[in-house]
């Protein structure tokens, strides 16, 4: 098992993942400079390996699978597995790049398992949506809020999401597909013991839930805990400065403005589905953290691709919510460690946690 980036923020928490789930795994760290995975790679028991995703052939070495953990901007590492028939998860692409994988798979169908795990956290959004759908017997819109946590650690891929402000984005909303700004459409839900304003941000689980769940609005927005930053960044983007500051030029500062402390904080999601006249609403709470959450939404991809979830593997591409059986997916999520609550309380996803 290579995991590609297996030594940065998020990387980490997935070896130490699937070393506790998975004690007997063969592991690998990945990345161009395996040095700083030394530490990690004794706790873990990991191999080092060295892997240059700017190279022609990052792929030099057989693996039971790969999982992607940093950016793969010209597709050589899913292009290398996919000719190899390796089975593997991707959980680091936005939406364009989302649907760039899906064309090169279009004209090279994949021969093993593809999990394309980018939606929010690893997955866990779009995976929790299908849950709550599964118990509503449908799902007519499925509204995702975010509350990020300044105070937690994150990566440099982690925020690259702060590259995509100044560039608008598809939504499906009433069964219609139109372009909306990033930081518009500020909703106030409870997240965190009170209300907090979200702003629309671009994810892939905004494309794939349509087509999976058949949904006809899906939305994910983000609130940060400093609430008064939530509120300077959505006037950065009305002043169009969001659109000025584009390129690389001007990166560092794009992703300074999420760069907090990195002392620790937790992860807070809300998702709320609806069905005809019913509806759920999943609130979930990972004490450990955004990278921690996330790692575990790309551990369960993993588990998903691999057919360790006692499923059989999904046969080419497939997506977090494609789960054959998403009632089980709180109960998952709760043996890694995250908890939350499901309104109303009394359905079957309570119990079959």
């Amino acid at each position: 098992m290579v995991l590609v980036g297996g030594y940065g923020v998020v990387g980490s928490e997935v070896a130490r993942l699937l070393r506790a789930r998975h004690s007997a795994l063969s592991l690998a760290l990945a990345g161009r400079t395996p040095g700083r995975g030394e530490a990690l790679a004794r706790e873990v028991e990991a191999e080092l390996l060295t892997v240059d995703l700017s190279s022609s052939a990052p792929l030099d070495f057989s693996a039971r699978a790969v999982v992607a953990l940093v950016n793969d901007p010209t597709d050589r590492l899913l292009r290398a597995c996919v000719r190899a028939g390796i089975p593997y998860v991707d959980i680091t692409r936005w939406t364009a790049r989302m649907q760039q994988a899906l064309a090169l798979m279009a004209v090279e169908p994949p021969r093993a398992p593809v999990v394309l795990a980018s939606g929010w956290m690893g997955g866990v959004v779009p995976l929790v949506g299908a849950a709550l759908a599964r118990e509503l017997g449908g799902a007519t819109s499925v509204e995702t809020s975010i509350l990020y946590d300044l105070a937690d650690r994150a990566g440099e891929d982690s925020i690259e999401f702060m590259d995509r402000m100044g560039l608008p984005f598809e939504i499906v909303e009433e069964g219609r597909r139109r372009l909306v700004e990033p930081l518009t459409g500020a909703r106030r839900p409870e997240l965190a013991g009170r209300p907090r304003r979200v702003l629309r941000l671009d994810t892939p689980e905004q494309l794939t839930l349509p087509l999976v769940l058949g949904a006809r609005t899906v939305s994910t927005r983000i609130g940060l805990t400093d609430e008064s930053a939530t509120i300077a960044l959505q006037v950065l983007q009305g002043l169009g400065l969001f659109h000025l500051f584009r390129g690389e030029r001007f990166q560092n500062l794009r992703r300074a403005l999420l760069r907090g402390s990195g002392k620790g904080g937790k992860a807070v999601i809300r998702v709320e589905v609806s069905h005809g006249s019913e509806s759920r609403d999943a609130t979930l709470v990972d004490e450990r953290g955004q990278a921690h959450l996330t790692a575990v939404g790309a551990t369960l991809a993993l588990e998903r691709a691999l057919g360790l979830d006692g499923a059989p593997p999904p046969v080419g591409v497939a997506f977090p919510e494609q789960v054959p059986a998403p009632e089980r997916v709180l109960a998952a999520l709760r043996s890694c460690g995250v908890e939350f609550e499901v309104r109303p309380e009394q359905n079957a996803l309570v119990q079959a946690a």
